[in-house]
């Protein structure tokens, strides 16, 4: 029938394709072993090629950027289970501005180990930096910074984040290209005080990103900001907008006053936050203290205060109920004998 000569031409195809494969193979086998015998010498194009290049260094040694990928900087980003709606943008937000990421499932923030997970999991994906959302009673947001450096890992630090507005909720007019490089802007107090110049590194280590890396963009269009201030570190990210002069009279206005036909502004993309610096361990996720913020109050400390002053505003409130009661009944007249006269 129509279905067994079907069959039996699959068959003999199948069998035409081995016998086609395998003669290709000997036929190469063989000219490779003439190529062997014969000694063939490489060719003199071939041999430059061969040749160690020397423009490189030279490059490399003026200060010329050869657009190569050597940085191979990778920074593990993952949170931990009962992160809110809000940290949880704040985390994608952050995973978006930074192309070099390596993505991973969430963690157990009751386990006391998750440190050491989180350090097994960035070897595992032969990461350098991690950036750790940890949160607590679905209300307080923590964020680790690490550097993973070989056999001794570390220094980590420790911040409380506040005051988190994400990008889609902020919708600000700031646009930049997905995967862009950014260029990271410090105020001058971080290289005044030791633990701001630690931090200064880590943020470096997280936040830029690498020359070269494949999924990244070879533009410059974005600042990300790290402002020192009222003992707290407040992050922003802007937008490089350069814009032209519509007409001829505008331009020349604009070449008078900054010397150049384009004027160059900053445009907020988001998200932003504020990082309360901890503690600064020597180790990662642990190990002995580098820092302290002697003035740091957890937000445990502060809730219970609020609590107290409330419940102070109830005694003091019963008290003062009591003290018209009793002022109340001491202000009793006493019995006029002449109210019993006209009656």
């Amino acid at each position: 029938g129509r279905r067994g000569r079907t069959k039996r031409c699959k068959k003999k195809m199948a069998k035409g394709n081995k016998r086609r494969k395998v003669d290709e193979g000997l036929v190469q086998k063989r000219i490779n072993h003439e190529d062997e015998e014969l000694g063939q010498d490489v060719p003199e194009e071939e041999e430059d090629d061969v040749r160690p290049d020397n423009t490189e260094t030279s490059d490399m040694a003026a200060g010329v950027s050869d657009g190569k990928y050597r940085n191979k900087q990778r920074c593990l980003v993952v949170c931990s289970r009962g992160v809110t709606a809000r940290h949880r943008h704040l985390l994608e937000d952050l995973r978006t501005l930074m192309p070099h990421h390596k993505k991973e499932s969430k963690l157990d923030s009751g386990n006391d180990a998750a440190g050491r997970m989180v350090n097994d999991i960035s070897m595992l994906r032969s990461c350098n930096s991690v950036l750790f959302l940890e949160c607590r009673k679905h209300m307080d947001c923590y964020m680790w910074l690490s550097r993973l450096n070989g056999a001794n890992p570390g220094p980590s630090v420790r911040f409380l984040v506040s005051n988190i507005h994400t990008m889609d909720e902020l919708r600000l007019t700031g646009n930049c290209l997905k995967g862009s490089r950014p260029i990271l802007s410090f105020d001058e107090s971080f290289e005044k005080q030791e633990h701001l110049r630690l931090l200064k590194g880590l943020f470096v280590d997280a936040f830029g990103t690498p020359r070269g890396h494949p999924k990244a963009k070879p533009f410059v269009d974005r600042i990300m900001s790290f402002y020192h201030a009222d003992n707290r570190i407040w992050v922003r990210n802007y937008q490089i907008l350069e814009q032209q002069p519509t007409t001829a009279r505008e331009a020349q206005e604009v070449k008078k006053s900054e010397g150049q036909e384009t004027t160059t502004s900053l445009v907020e993309i988001g998200p932003r936050f504020v990082l309360n610096p901890i503690r600064i361990f020597k180790g990662s996720f642990g190990g002995p203290t580098l820092y302290q913020n002697a003035e740091f109050v957890s937000p445990n400390a502060l809730r219970a205060m609020e609590k107290r002053e409330k419940g102070a505003a109830y005694m003091n409130r019963k008290r003062s109920q009591n003290k018209r009661k009793e002022r109340k009944e001491q202000l009793v007249l006493p019995d006029d004998p002449l109210d019993s006269v006209f009656a």
